[in-house]
C-alpha cells in the first residue's frame, strides 16, 4: 500500500521535473555548470539547488537558462509521458558510462543527422603558421559569418594570456579550459568560422566534439613556410638556438598528420597569395555546402 503520510505536491513535483531536466540537457551538452551560469547569467549556487531539485526559481531566470540550453522553456516545464522518462532514465546511464562507451553512443545516434549537427559552422584546425587566423578573418567577411580564434576565447574568459594560463594551469588545465570554450561558441554561434589551435587533434574526446560539431578544414603549408611564416608573426623561438627545430617540426607533422586528414576538406596554401587561398575556402564552402541548415 502506498506511503500517503507525505504527499508530494504538484509544485515540488514541477521542480523535480525540471532539476532532472536541466541537469541531463546541461550533461548531454557537455557544459560544466560554471559555463552554464556564464550562459545563462545564473549564478553557479542557483543552478547547483536548481539541479538538486531545491531552488524555487523565477520564470525569467528559467527562461535564461532554458535559453542557455538551446531549448524552449516549455521542455523544461510539460509534464513527463512514458517516454519522457525512459529518456530521462537513459540519459542518466548514459552520463555515468565511459568516455568510451559515450562515443559509440553518439556515433550511432548521429549517423545519419552529422551534417545537420555541423550545418552552418566551419572550423579551421592544422598547426600555426598554416594562415588560419588570416583566412578565416577574411572569409568570415565575405560570408558575413562571426570569426573565433578559440585562444583567443580562452584568453578572455581566463582573463590572462595563453602563455600565462600554460604556465598557471599546465597542458592538462590549457586542454579542459579549451574544450570549456569550444561548448561555449557552439552553444553560442549557430553560424560561424572557428579557428583552433594545432595541438587540439590531439585531445580525443574534444576533437571528436569539434568533427561532430563543426565542417573541418585542414589548412596546411610547407615545414619551410610553417617556419618563416611564424617568425613573421615576430616569434623567433622555432629557430632561435634549436638547430633541430625543422627537424622537430617535421616529426611533428608526421605525428599529427594522420588526425588533421579526419577533416572534411583541406587547403594546402603553400606558394600561394593570401587571395588565391581565400577562392580555395570560399570554394570548398560553397561546393561541399558546409552553411546550408537541412530543412527538419
Amino acid at each position: 500500500m502506498p506511503d500517503t503520510s507525505n504527499p508530494t505536491t504538484p509544485g515540488e513535483e514541477l521542480i523535480k521535473r525540471i532539476a532532472v531536466r536541466v541537469r541531463e540537457a546541461r550533461k548531454s551538452r557537455g557544459l560544466p555548470r560554471r559555463v552554464l551560469s556564464e550562459m545563462s547569467g545564473v549564478s553557479p549556487r542557483y543552478l547547483a539547488q536548481l539541479e538538486a531539485g531545491e531552488g524555487n526559481i523565477s520564470v525569467i531566470l528559467l527562461q535564461r537558462v532554458a535559453g542557455a540550453l538551446d531549448l524552449k522553456i516549455e521542455a523544461l516545464l510539460a509534464e513527463s509521458t512514458p517516454l519522457d522518462r525512459d529518456a530521462e532514465r537513459i540519459a542518466q546511464v548514459f552520463s555515468n558510462a565511459n568516455p568510451e562507451v559515450q562515443q559509440q553512443v553518439r556515433m550511432l545516434l548521429f549517423a545519419q543527422s552529422q551534417t545537420e549537427l555541423r550545418a552552418g559552422r566551419i572550423c579551421l584546425i592544422g598547426l600555426r603558421g598554416a594562415g588560419k587566423s588570416t583566412l578565416g578573418k577574411l572569409a568570415g567577411d565575405a560570408l558575413g559569418l562571426p570569426f573565433v580564434e578559440l585562444n583567443k576565447e580562452i584568453e578572455a574568459a581566463s582573463d590572462m594570456p595563453i602563455a600565462e594560463v600554460m604556465a598557471l594551469y599546465g597542458q592538462e588545465g590549457y586542454r579542459e579550459l579549451e574544450a570549456e570554450a569550444l561548448a561555449r561558441v557552439n552553444a553560442k554561434h549557430d553560424k560561424m568560422i572557428l579557428a583552433v589551435a594545432g595541438g587540439i587533434v590531439a585531445e580525443p574526446t574534444t576533437y571528436t566534439r569539434l568533427l561532430q560539431r563543426f565542417h573541418t578544414i585542414w589548412v596546411h603549408t610547407s615545414p619551410a613556410e610553417y617556419m618563416q611564416r611564424v617568425r613573421a608573426q615576430g616569434d623567433v623561438r622555432p629557430m632561435a638556438g634549436n638547430p633541430a627545430a625543422m627537424t622537430q617540426l617535421k616529426n611533428l607533422l608526421d605525428t599529427r598528420t594522420p588526425l588533421y586528414e579526419r577533416a572534411d576538406a583541406q587547403i594546402n596554401t603553400s606558394n600561394r597569395p593570401v587571395k588565391t587561398s581565400l577562392k580555395d575556402l570560399l570554394r570548398i564552402i560553397e561546393k561541399r555546402r558546409f552553411l546550408d541548415v537541412l530543412d527538419g
